[in-house]
């Protein structure tokens, strides 16, 4: 698997009042692709870890998305891991796509909902996911929770992703590389707002951004999968050249560790997480979006780590 770091932060700066008692360590953070929210937010976030627990060193990586973060939390080459709800599901449940082999994993924090863009451009003659007919359709890049997510929303609406489209495997930026080529037609994408590659696209001079609404699949998709999925909207001119809300899906993200991963360890990156909100945002604006009022069981599919509910206790918060 193709890893490569994005970030090493300095370490040896003063600790945040209140963290346990740290040590020399050396953790790693795994993202997401180059063209998403996962890669900024996780440098941003190994920045923070370096600065703020003494003797820390942390690094963020390049990886295939969620399937792929807790594959390798599960197999403790990673310490921490960013993914999406569903995904951390199937991966404590055994599902396809982790071959029946359970992840041992618990959420740190509940971090922002993560929404699904269904994106092509005008002229492709899609207006609604059934029109992906007989397309060409990226469908995320493999390990992503966005190929999970497509899937499930292609399937809602009574498509099959094999017979029915021509289906690549792209990650965000080659997806709107592809997309401005005209080599697809459309892509899925499941991401914060605003995400780059989208960006990018809707920003392409000569080219006008279509995002197609599909919030009436929700139901459908709970009904199979569990209520993991709620509707939403990304408003009017998050994107250039976005002229109305976009009618959606999203699911929460969330950050996870393996289950055995020491308390101190846990606590500390969960109070880092939290005191440091509005810096994080410095590097991408979602991070606002995570809030302690959203620590609910209901928002995670599994358990939280001791370490996460002791940081959530000192803060009154209770999680249920």
């Amino acid at each position: 698997m193709k890893r490569r770091s994005f970030m090493l932060a300095l370490a040896g700066a003063a600790a945040a009042p209140g963290l346990a008692l740290a040590e020399d360590r050396r953790l790693s953070i795994v993202t997401g692709g180059t063209g998403g929210v996962y890669y900024p937010l996780g440098g941003g976030l190994a920045n923070l870890l370096s600065r703020y627990v003494p003797g820390w060193q942390v690094t963020a990586e390049v990886t295939g998305g969620s399937v792929d973060n807790l594959r390798l939390v599960g197999a403790r080459r990673a310490d921490i891991g960013f993914t999406m709800a569903d995904a951390s599901l199937d991966a404590a449940r055994g599902n396809q796509p982790f071959q029946g082999r359970a992840v041992d994993h618990k959420a740190l924090a509940v971090l922002y909902a993560n929404i699904m863009h269904v994106v092509t451009v005008e002229g492709t003659g899609i207006n609604t996911v059934a029109d992906l007919r007989g397309k060409r359709v990226s469908t995320g890049s493999p390990g992503s929770a966005t190929e999970i997510m497509a899937f499930r929303v292609i399937e809602a609406v009574g498509l099959d992703k094999d017979r029915d489209m021509r289906r690549e495997r792209l990650g965000a930026s080659e997806s709107t590389n592809a997309l401005k080529d005209r080599r697809i037609d459309a892509y899925f994408w499941v991401g914060g707002i605003p995400t780059a590659a989208v960006t990018d696209l809707a920003a392409t001079p000569g080219t006008r951004i279509r995002l197609i609404d599909h919030d009436d699949v929700v139901a459908r998709m709970n009904e199979r999968y569990g209520n993991l999925y709620t509707a939403g909207t990304i408003p009017a001119g998050s994107y250039p050249g976005q002229d109305r809300p976009n009618k959606i899906a999203q699911v929460w993200n969330t950050l996870v560790v393996h289950s055995s991963m020491a308390d101190d360890i846990a606590y500390n990156i969960t109070k880092v997480v939290f005191d440091h909100i509005e810096e994080w945002a410095l590097v991408h604006a979602e991070a606002r979006n995570v809030k302690l009022e959203n620590q609910r069981q209901a928002n995670s599919p599994v358990p939280f780590h001791p370490g996460a509910l002791r940081y959530f206790a000192e803060k009154g918060v209770s999680v249920s």
